[in-house]
């Protein structure tokens, strides 16, 4: 079986990049990393070396490419069914697969106010009521799966959901959005992780800023 590689652009702000990054570094799955940096001059026109979108990440299995962050997710845990990247539970794997797929369709206003910034100094940003909604709704559907599954992830072990969701918990910190304790408690469980850990020492080492992101 090939070793999968993953193609992604900057730890400091590419949250797409960072859930199957994580996902494969939590559960300990050998990858080879290409990093291809984003370039605002040219609106990234080298993804498309390797990207049918022109959009990253990607990855590539010998001669199979696959793209979009929960596309790749699920293909890794149909490739590696052993790391438990679903719930084994056939109703909680339902459920983990519905919020997941909630995140990679949902939540455009905090989104788009909150890009995520692993080199932004906390602070608070005006926030549209709809943003407010969005925050609401996360905490609301975190609180339910740690209640029900028992913590410390949302389905006890780490899955695909807390990877599809771990660029939130950044987008929390760094615009000091006003939280519940147990979002904190969430928040934390995310932060200790050594993969995240080593994700954001490598975001906020890189030299490359980009001018569109408000640092």
């Amino acid at each position: 079986m090939s070793t999968p590689k993953l193609i992604i652009a900057n730890k400091k702000y590419s949250s797409w990049s960072l859930r199957p990054w994580l996902a494969l570094k939590v559960k300990q799955i050998d990858f080879i990393e290409e990093l291809s940096c984003f370039d605002h001059s040219t609106n990234h026109a080298h993804f498309w070396e390797f990207s049918p979108t022109k959009k990253v990440p990607v990855m590539v299995l010998g001669e199979q490419t696959v793209w979009d962050s929960l596309a790749i997710l699920e293909t890794l845990a149909e490739r590696y069914p052993e790391t438990g990247l679903w719930p084994n539970d056939p109703q909680q794997r339902a459920h983990a697969r519905s919020i997941s797929a909630e995140m990679h369709s949902g939540f455009p206003a905090l989104r788009g106010e909150c890009p995520m910034n692993m080199n932004r100094r906390p602070s608070a940003v005006d926030l549209s009521a709809q943003a407010q909604v969005d925050i609401e709704r996360i905490q609301t559907l975190w609180a339910d799966c740690l209640q029900r599954y028992g913590g410390p992830f949302l389905f006890g072990e780490f899955s695909i959901a807390d990877a599809m969701y771990a660029p939130v918990v950044n987008r929390f910190e760094v615009y000091a959005i006003e939280t519940r304790p147990g979002t904190q408690r969430y928040m934390a469980a995310i932060r200790e992780l050594p993969a995240w850990q080593q994700w954001e020492a490598a975001g906020k080492a890189e030299s490359w800023v980009s001018e569109v992101v408000d640092i």
